[in-house]
């Protein structure tokens, strides 16, 4: 099983960047994916989650309007749109696949993507 981010890096307060997660080894149409973040010294919170088939997307407040999670089943490839980015958004964004089959929980983690907002 592998979740690899990429386009992660340095945008200005206000700027847009856009992740990437490729996935592959699972059954990636099954799974719901989210994304999550981490700051220096704080928890890993939830930024948006997409259902197995993309008709439920979720967001966390502070992302509302501002960022767009989609995933592509034929790609296999999850991807987060940021845009209005704001220095508080600085973080190791991470991609996770979810999925629960017969009350065994598969939960699966990529390794994370700087995203730096700063002037």
């Amino acid at each position: 099983v592998q979740l690899v981010e990429s386009g992660g890096g340095l945008v200005q307060p206000g700027g847009s960047l856009r992740l990437s997660c490729a996935a592959s080894g699972f059954i990636f149409s099954r799974y719901d994916m989210s994304w999550y973040r981490q700051a220096p010294g704080k928890e890993r919170e939830l930024v948006a989650g997409i259902s197995s088939v993309g008709g439920t997307t979720n967001y966390a407040d502070s992302m509302k309007g501002r960022f767009t999670i989609s995933r592509d089943n034929v790609k296999n490839t999850v991807d987060l749109q940021m845009n209005s980015l704001k220095p508080e958004d600085t973080a190791v964004y991470y991609c996770n696949a979810k999925r629960t089959l017969l009350g065994y929980e598969y939960d699966y983690w990529g390794q994370g993507t700087q995203v730096t907002v700063s002037s």
